[in-house]
């Protein structure tokens, strides 16, 4: 064989491991699941119906490799679980999780497999909690936003934030509606896809009324589905029953 086309082939194999090793580096970043770790008292909010907040994160790859992320002492993770949803489009999910500062109260943050990468501002007062609703692409331009109600026992306040090259925008917010009452262990509610179209499901603020509420991108639709705002009548709504 000519040593040109030797040369050739020896290079083209290379290029194919390179690119071959490439894809097995991406895929082995991919995160399976996510849990808290390390319980702490260290705040003592317990909005969630006990004083036991999280100091650690730790993320499992799809290879089986953990990292493990644990906060200063003057932050908790302020949440019922960590939630996995892919935001970038990229085919790999990320993490998001309530990360509270125990001076200015909680934020809404987004984490890598190599750690935290952007986060919304936080509320700015100690005890301040935000409850999430989740993420989708809530007005159809194909860009995900995460939405969650800035406290909801007080401001009653929903806001959505664009998540666009790490970095997230808040684009909306709507006062009047909560999902969670102080003291449950759980969030109600959340975010479904019934007819292509992304609703918010909540209760109006004085929990009297079960909503779907769709965003444009411009203009709020709200939908009242029932006057039962039982954990059960709002499990019926996310399973698009109502």
């Amino acid at each position: 064989m000519p040593h040109g086309l030797l040369r050739a082939l020896r290079a083209a194999r290379a290029a194919a491991c390179i690119w071959v090793a490439g894809v097995g580096m991406v895929q082995a970043q991919e995160i399976a699941k996510a849990r808290f770790t390390d319980p702490t008292e260290r705040y003592g909010h317990a909005i969630l119906g006990d004083a036991i907040e999280w100091g650690g994160l730790e993320i499992t790859l799809v290879d089986g490799t953990t990292h493990l992320f644990t906060l200063p002492q003057d932050h908790v993770f302020e949440d019922v679980t960590p939630r996995l949803a892919d935001l970038d489009g990229d085919g790999r999910p990320e993490v998001m999780v309530v990360e509270t500062d125990v001076t200015r109260g909680g934020a809404f943050a987004i984490y890598g497999s190599m750690g935290k990468i952007t986060e919304t501002p936080h509320i700015g007062t100690r005890n301040r909690w935000l409850a999430p609703l989740g993420a989708a692409d809530i007005d159809g331009d194909g860009i995900t936003e995460i939405a969650y109600i800035d406290r909801p026992h007080l401001a009653k306040t929903l806001r959505i934030w664009r998540y666009e090259n790490g970095n997230l925008t808040q684009v909306a917010d709507l006062a009047g509606f909560t999902n969670h009452r102080i003291g449950e262990a759980d969030i109600a509610g959340g975010i479904r896809t019934c007819n292509g179209s992304p609703e918010m499901i909540l209760a109006t603020a004085n929990w009297s009324t079960l909503v779907a509420l769709r965003w444009t991108g411009s203009t709020f639709m709200q939908a009242d589905l029932d006057n039962d705002t039982s954990r059960a009548a709002f499990s019926r709504a996310m399973t698009c029953a109502d």
